[in-house]
Formats: C-alpha cells, structure tokens, sequence
C-alpha cells in the first residue's frame, strides 16, 4: 500500500469494509466543498472521489485517512464506529490551560467529540493580524471585555452577553477591542484542531 494519503494508486481497504460512500458525500457537502475542491485537497482527481462517493470504488485506507482529515472528523466516525461513553463532566482542577500566540485557551469538554468548547482569554493585540479560513462552525459568547470580530468584509463589536455564530469558512479575524483584553467562551466543530491549531492550523493566513 502506497504510503501517501489520498493517492490513487494505493490498494482499496478489504471488501467486508462498511460502505462510506454515502458518510463521504454526507461530510463533503455539510462542509460546503465542491466536489472539486475535495479532491483538490485530497490529491484525488473529482472523477475518482465521485466515484468513491457512489460506491463505484472503495477507498484505501491512506484516501480514507485524506478525507477524514479534510473533513475535520476520524476514521471511525466514517466507518459508523459507536465511540465508547466517555467522561460528561469536565473539573476545573483537571485541567491545564495552554498558552500560544498569547491567547491562553482552558479546556472545556472532552477530547475526541464533534465539538471543542474552550474558555479564551484574548490579551489586547494578540493575534489581532490573523485571517482564519477552515472547515466547519464556530461560536463564541463574550463573558469580559470588548471582542471586534471581522466576518468577511464586516466589523463587528461585542461586548459582554453578546454572542456570534458563524460559518468558520468565511474569512474571520478574532481580537481584544480594549487594552484590557476579553474573555470568551469559544465552542468549534472541527474534530481534529487541538485547541493552538484554532489559531495557527490549515487555511491561516495573513491579510
């Protein structure tokens, strides 16, 4: 088996393997990609990745690999794999806040679910130059401080009790209004981003 994810040459996965075909179509449209811009990013060809969504083909499991990671979610959730129960509680003294680019972002659910909810503290000038463009949603609610927010072309100012929800392939720019910083609350969809690639993962990039 060719070792490059996404590579049309690598063998296809036994064929007892759970038919994906439907979860890949599923993924790739509630993410808002063209079939095009799917197999641009998964080294596939749109011919060969309409096949694969029809069932005409089965992937191999590097392609699988690709595609799970285009799609911000896990092998196992494209196979329809039951995850195990995990852990509903989340303490306080568990958990260690990680620091990067100066924001300092506190866990606030459990690893490997659909959604990441963090609390950010988001120090004046931190980041505020930063252009995120990637794969799923996000929402924030403003607990301290004054947040400006750039969706697209529009600036928008929040403060506290004020909330936003929006596609996170729209061009967005995060940062603290007052040299005082804000605080949030920062809920995110994209399975695979530890809480540091939010800021500095695929699809970032500098205006």
């Amino acid at each position: 088996m060719t070792a490059f994810p996404g590579g049309e040459a690598a063998d296809a996965l036994p064929e007892q393997l759970p038919d994906v075909a439907p979860r890949l179509r599923e993924l790739r449209r509630s993410r808002r990609l063209t079939l095009e811009a799917a197999a641009r990013r998964a080294g596939l060809s749109p011919a060969h990745l309409s096949r694969l969504e029809t069932g005409r083909r089965q992937p191999s499991l590097p392609m699988l690999l690709g595609l799970a990671r285009i799609y911000g979610t896990t092998i196992s959730e494209l196979l329809g794999e039951m995850p195990p129960e995990r852990e509903p509680i989340v303490r306080a003294d568990r958990t260690e806040p990680v620091e990067a680019g100066g924001w300092t972002y506190h866990q606030a659910g459990g690893p490997g679910r659909a959604m990441q909810p963090l609390r950010l503290q988001v120090p004046y000038g931190a980041q505020g130059d930063l252009v995120r463009v990637h794969p799923g949603e996000e929402w924030l609610y403003v607990l301290d401080g004054r947040l400006r927010l750039n969706l697209g072309d529009v600036v928008h100012m929040l403060g506290p009790g004020d909330s936003a929800h929006f596609d996170s392939l729209t061009p967005h720019r995060i940062a603290a209004d007052g040299t005082g910083g804000t605080e949030l609350l920062f809920v995110h969809t994209l399975l695979q981003s530890p809480a540091a690639e939010l800021c500095f993962g695929g699809g970032t990039h500098r205006r």
